[in-house]
């Protein structure tokens, strides 16, 4: 596994671009099938792809993983609900502030899974690694501007955006510790059979959840299937690369290194939603990056 340590770089970058497209469109999705309704999206129509990359990572490596254990399940278990406590966090954020920001509001999470990971993976954070992961976070903090200013807006946003992070965060230390403890030696198959199993127990937890609560709902879902299987693949694909550079690198790095999605965010913004760049979302923006190669460069 040593000599593949290096795709957790391009597996990362993979996820990220992934995860902005995914955004766009749940964004999009949210004035028509509200929060919920499009969080469910991201798991009922991404789990259809995960399962056949799932195959396809079978009939590649030429066996079958070994079947989870109670043990096992529950860590992913844990971080399937962690993450879609997340996404409808991340998704209500985003109605209150600009698509850009919004994200990056979320993007205290480095800090946090540095901290989570510590705590219950026992994985040690570097120097190097922490003051990149600080740099990082500090332009996270700058393209914000002040977001502690008076006005409900900017509160809820806030705190909607950093509950976020920190629920990504979550997810993310108990993804990796259900990978590592699945037993399967091939990094990718492992990564693979836990972004099936969770996307399954997702799309299941919150088909009942609907089911239960707002059927008109699921409806409104069922009945976007077209512009929702896009953010289905889009969402599968950004899991599958998560899963593959969680099975080789630390939490932290990976979720450090994920921070260029704050970029791509901004890309499309101005692309998508006519937002404009301010100075000090271009000075975060470098911090951000100056992060980020750190990072890769200690790698």
């Amino acid at each position: 596994m040593q000599d593949w340590y290096w795709l957790w770089i391009p597996a990362t970058l993979l996820a990220a671009g992934a995860q902005t497209a995914r955004n766009a469109m749940q964004r999009h999705l949210t004035e028509t099938l509200g929060t919920v309704g499009a969080t469910h999206v991201r798991f009922l129509y991404g789990f259809p792809f995960a399962a056949i990359l799932f195959a396809a990572g079978c009939a590649f490596a030429g066996h079958l993983p070994p079947m989870p254990d109670w043990d096992t399940v529950s860590w992913i278990a844990t971080g399937a609900l962690t993450q879609i406590l997340a996404t409808a966090a991340m998704l209500a954020a985003m109605r209150t502030q600009s698509f850009a920001l919004a994200v990056a509001y979320t993007k205290t999470e480095p800090v946090q899974v540095a901290v989570f990971a510590m705590i219950v993976l026992a994985e040690p954070v570097t120097a190097t690694s922490a003051v990149a992961i600080l740099i990082a976070c500090a332009g996270v903090i700058a393209m914000s501007g002040n977001p502690w200013r008076a006005g409900g807006h900017d509160w809820r946003a806030t705190a909607l955006g950093i509950l976020a992070g920190g629920f990504f965060a979550l997810s993310a230390v108990f993804y990796r510790g259900g990978i590592l403890k699945l037993g399967e030696p091939v990094f990718w198959l492992a990564a693979l059979t836990a972004l099936a199993l969770a996307l399954g127990l997702q799309a299941v937890a919150l088909t009942v959840f609907l089911a239960v609560t707002d059927r008109a709902a699921l409806r409104r879902v069922a009945g976007a299937w077209r512009p929702s299987l896009f953010a289905g693949a889009m969402g599968a694909l950004a899991s599958a690369g998560w899963f593959t550079a969680f099975s080789l690198a630390t939490a932290a790095a990976v979720r450090t290194l994920g921070l260029i999605e704050v970029l791509f965010s901004f890309a499309v913004g101005r692309r998508l939603f006519k937002q404009t760049v301010k100075p000090n979302e271009l000075a975060g923006l470098v911090l951000v990056l100056a992060g980020v190669a750190i990072l890769i460069v200690s790698a």
